[in-house]
């Protein structure tokens, strides 16, 4: 079952002309719920600049339209903070030299947890089992007096600072955004009173305007009350299964018809996975990716393979293979490109150690991927030779994403350790949370054993814990390496993960200022540029040297 919420709303002017506050939510199709989650926000403009309604309304539109068009695999605060960011921007940059400022809190709510960003006075609290938590800060200035004076708000400096909250969410509880026209006169043991005689939602916001107003509030009022009845699913995996109930293919035969596909060939058949070559209507080749038999009830493993896809189709470009586009099928499989060419471990086999200019030219290709699917917040977690494919089109592909993470919306079993063990960071024997840097690490060896057809720890066997030590310098079994190349794949497979590169771009970068430093002119020596002054320079030194000898003979 997915996430299943219930939520009320109310707002009043009160005994102002117009009503400032702007209350927002939006529930989006639950495919995109399952990534990107269900948004909910209240801000409150503020009266003394020139407009807070605008601000207050402009800001929730923005962010309710702006959030879901984000990369569905961005993490939720990373993506409301560049939002927010950019509003705060806009604000500062269209009132006609007047500010324009609002409070705002969002909520968002997806899968088992929540995400809250906050800037200003409007407050969020948690109700659960009759019990009231507020989990917002006032961005107010403390001293008597200025307490309802802002110190952060939404168009107030050119440099925004939002606090961000993560939490697990609780079946039954609810999450309560208010306004200061409603806090700051009913208190917060008021505000528990009326949630606990009124557990209809629509009763509760309602008496919570009502009552501020009734005890003197002269500000706008709002309320925003949100109660989780069912938590979702902990995965994009789960999600996905939950919504499409696919059952998997029968066995498939060459030459047969299959959901529009002509089958031509089972290539490859695992323990985890079929891959069949079909055709469509313009004899275009595809690879049909499904599993066998044995995994029809193996819940996790139908979940990676809809995961697997689901990730490939957010990385779309020119370094990963194309995933079919259509949906009408009824089983569970998907369909990507095929491509000619042979992977880096097939080359290697075929034609030993990368001479250098391929070499640096495959490299700095592999990191420009790698860059574009960490900045989509996507972790391959199995790179390595076998996975990079040389097409015959002349573009290096990643293939395999069937260990592929994205944080916060993975699942990502601790006792698994995912990958080949060669091509594993140390951190990650050892427990440590996915990251850029050990797929940085798999990067790294990658490029090592295609050099020098070595291991630079050493090759590492399955379910073995092994001991990382400083790596065999790469000079070693190519001695043609330039020196600031050999420190550059030094560092990419240091143990450490501190010391390696930070990003993939960062390596990349180094490449590149080495490439050109090794390609500048350098200044020639003296000796090859005039070799008959150095010449004559020496034998002046020597006869001047032979004098001074004679000299000090005669005078003994």
């Amino acid at each position: 079952m997915g996430l299943q919420l219930s939520h009320a709303e109310a707002s009043a002017s009160g005994p102002r002309a117009e009503n400032q506050d702007a209350l927002r939510r939006v529930t989006p199709v639950p495919e995109l719920a399952a990534s990107k989650g269900l948004l909910f926000a209240i801000a409150d403009g503020v009266s003394q600049c020139a407009d807070g309604g605008l601000a207050a309304r402009s800001s929730l539109q923005a962010l309710a339209l702006d959030y879901y068009a984000t990369p569905q695999t961005w993490a939720v605060a990373e993506a409301l903070e560049r939002l927010l960011s950019a509003q705060n921007r806009w604000l500062q940059a269209n009132g006609g030299g007047q500010p324009l400022l609002t409070t705002l809190s969002a909520l968002v709510l997806r899968g088992q947890h929540f995400t809250l960003a906050h800037v200003g006075d409007c407050r969020v609290y948690r109700w659960h089992q009759q019990q009231l938590q507020r989990i917002t800060q006032d961005h107010v200035w403390e001293q008597s007096g200025m307490r309802h004076v802002l110190k952060r708000a939404l168009g107030l400096d050119q440099h925004l600072v939002v606090d961000f909250l993560d939490g697990e969410l609780r079946q039954g509880e609810s999450f309560l955004m208010l306004s200061d026209g409603v806090w700051a006169t009913l208190g917060d043991s008021a505000i528990a009173a009326i949630l606990r005689d009124q557990p209809d939602l629509d009763s509760a916001v309602a008496t919570l305007v009502s009552a501020a107003h009734l005890a003197g509030s002269q500000d706008n009022a709002s309320a925003l009350l949100v109660r989780v009845d069912a938590l979702g699913e902990p995965s994009i995996g789960d999600a996905l299964l939950h919504l499409r109930q696919w059952p998997l293919p029968p066995p498939l035969k060459p030459g047969q018809l299959f959901e529009g596909w002509q089958v031509e060939a089972l290539l490859s058949q695992s323990q985890q996975s079929l891959l069949y070559r079909v055709r469509d209507e313009q004899q275009q080749a595809w690879l049909l990716k499904t599993l066998p038999a044995a995994l029809h009830n193996d819940r996790a493993a139908c979940q990676g393979l809809l995961s697997e896809e689901w990730l490939l189709r957010r990385v779309a470009g020119r370094h990963f293979p194309q995933v079919h586009g259509g949906t009408s099928r009824q089983y569970l499989y998907y369909l990507m490109r095929e491509y000619p060419g042979r992977t880096l471990q097939q080359l290697f086999r075929h034609n030993g150690p990368l001479p250098l200019d391929q070499w640096q030219s495959l490299a700095e290709r592999l990191l420009r991927a790698v860059g574009l699917l960490h900045r989509r917040q996507i972790l391959h977690r199995d790179i390595k030779p076998d996975n990079l494919l040389l097409g015959d089109d002349g573009e290096l592909r990643i293939l395999d994403f069937g260990l592929a993470y994205c944080p916060g919306l993975s699942a990502d079993p601790a006792h698994l350790l995912p990958g080949t063990p060669g091509y594993i960071a140390p951190e990650a024997f050892t427990g440590a949370q996915p990251s850029p840097q050990q797929d940085l690490y798999a990067v790294g060896v990658s490029l090592y054993y295609l050099l020098t057809g070595h291991y630079p720890h050493g090759e590492i066997e399955a379910f073995q814990r092994p001991r990382f030590g400083a790596a065999v310098p790469p000079g070693r079994y190519r001695p043609d390496l330039p020196h600031w190349l050999e420190q550059s794949l030094e560092r990419g497979v240091c143990a450490d993960p501190a010391q390696r590169y930070e990003t993939a771009e960062e390596w990349l970068l180094a490449l590149e200022q080495g490439e050109r430093r090794s390609l500048s002119p350098r200044p020639r020596p003296l000796l090859e540029r005039e070799p008959l002054k150095v010449w004559r320079g020496i034998a002046l030194l020597a006869l001047l040297l032979n004098l001074m000898l004679l000299l000090a003979l005669l005078h003994r």
